[in-house]
């Protein structure tokens, strides 16, 4: 059921809009550790690794498709805010048909390049060919990636954060079944895991598309619908590109990373991809509930109703601040149990350097949270000058100060990059937020 952002208390409206968000992160959550749980407790530490290692580069192409999602959200969140459904209709043809030809490039730019990116991030060799058997049956699976983000994407721009989280509900569960069907019942390896995904991916993206659809032609518009539009693409473009650029390049990042990680040993690694999949689950939730923020910000927007956007960002935080508290919690008092939650017997090395990961970058979720709303904030106001700042502020921070440690004080110095980058970056995107246009208008009375 779409939804109307810009009528109702801002505080009791964002949370009824996130409440299936809430939901919708467990089960994306579900999805995200699926393959590196069953690699690291069916098959054993090397396969851990080499699908951590993999999830890194993957990164790049989910940034794309990302970058496609939010582009088209916060386009199609203004345009239903003003009521201007004929153009918001083509708003989603566009992105979806634009999306397609980005989506055939990326995957022959993958088929030609996949040797030589895991060569450039130090791939260790024992690992090397289950990374890139998983890549090869990931990068078939680009389609569904894509048109299955957009297609949440939309839903969530027209005020219905429910639809999505019954897919993404279905299809993590599914997710989960089969990777313990292929690889515990069938002995297919990190093949079966990656094949998991693969499958139930599709089969999630067939149904969202048939869905968005349905709820297109349910939205009753006068005359000719224009299927695609240049100056449209330009529009979605001036969000998409800049999101896009922000996730493969903290994508880009985190490969950088990965490569000084890699250097410390296959232990470490280990460890280290247990842990950032713990950790990419609370910067996943923070991201998917910053999304229905901007979706939020947009259609305000979009109604000229600007006082509402100081009241979504006070909301904003809240929430995020409540998912904080318990996360952090566990993170510092079940370090040790969450990551041989992933590895059976893991060695001394790997579990020591998941742990510490988590000790030294947990406490920092308060900080890198506040930063993320306020980013979604200015993304739904299309500041998105703004919002690079902050974000290339973070990635070339964390990724300089990881080479300078690691140098200096091992491993531990490279977990300290990222404590750094987040309250450095989260000082710019609070000023820059400050700033905006809803803190220069007198109308409070709305």
């Amino acid at each position: 059921m779409n939804k109307d952002l810009t009528i109702g208390k801002p505080e009791a409206v964002l949370w009824k809009f996130c409440l299936p968000l809430f939901g919708s992160i467990i089960f994306q959550q579900l999805y995200n550790i699926a393959d590196s749980l069953v690699a690291g407790k069916f098959i054993g530490e090397n396969a851990l690794a080499a699908v951590g290692n993999s999830y890194e580069i993957t990164l790049i192409f989910i940034a794309f498709a990302f970058g496609c999602n939010i582009g088209c959200s916060v386009i199609v969140s203004q345009l239903f805010g003003a009521k201007k459904y004929k153009d918001m209709k083509t708003s989603v043809y566009t992105t979806m048909i634009s999306s397609a030809v980005l989506c055939a490039a990326l995957m022959l730019f993958s088929i030609i390049c996949c040797n030589g990116l895991l060569s450039l991030i130090h791939t260790p060799q024992e690992i090397l060919s289950d990374s890139k058997l998983y890549l090869d049956i990931y990068i078939g699976g680009l389609p569904f990636l894509f048109f299955y983000n957009i297609s949440t994407g939309i839903f969530s721009a027209l005020g219905d954060s429910k639809t999505p989280f019954i897919f993404l509900a279905i299809s993590s569960t599914s997710n989960i079944l089969v990777d313990i069907l292929f690889v515990a019942r069938l002995d297919m390896g990190v093949a079966g895991v990656a094949w998991a995904t693969f499958l139930c991916q599709g089969v999630s993206c067939v149904l969202a598309i048939i869905a968005v659809l349905k709820r297109l032609a349910g939205i009753h518009t006068d005359g000719k619908l224009q299927i695609y539009s240049g100056k449209m693409l330009k529009q979605i473009a001036v969000i998409a590109v800049p999101s896009i650029l922000q996730q493969s390049f903290i994508s880009v990042g985190n490969i950088i990373i990965q490569s000084v990680i890699n250097d410390c040993g296959v232990g470490v690694t280990a460890g280290y991809s247990a842990a950032v999949k713990l950790n990419n689950l609370v910067i996943t939730s923070f991201t998917t509930l910053a999304n229905g923020i901007s979706n939020y910000t947009a259609q305000n927007m979009g109604a000229g109703i600007l006082h509402r956007v100081k009241s979504g960002f006070k909301a904003g935080v809240k929430i995020v601040w409540l998912l904080c508290i318990p996360i952090v919690i566990l993170y510092l008092f079940a370090a040790k149990a969450l990551i041989t939650f992933f590895i059976n017997s893991p060695s001394d090395l790997a579990l020591a350097s998941g742990m510490q990961f988590l000790y030294v970058v947990a406490p920092f979720y308060f900080v890198i949270s506040i930063k993320l709303v306020a980013d979604s904030i200015l993304r739904g106001a299309r500041l998105m000058k703004m919002f690079m700042i902050t974000t290339f502020t973070d990635l070339i921070l964390r990724v300089a100060l990881a080479e300078i440690l690691a140098k200096q004080t091992g491993y531990i110095g490279i977990w300290c990059a990222w404590p750094i980058g987040w309250s450095i970056a989260m000082v710019l995107s609070i000023i820059f937020y400050h700033n905006g246009p809803w803190n220069r208008t007198e109308d409070n009375s709305q």
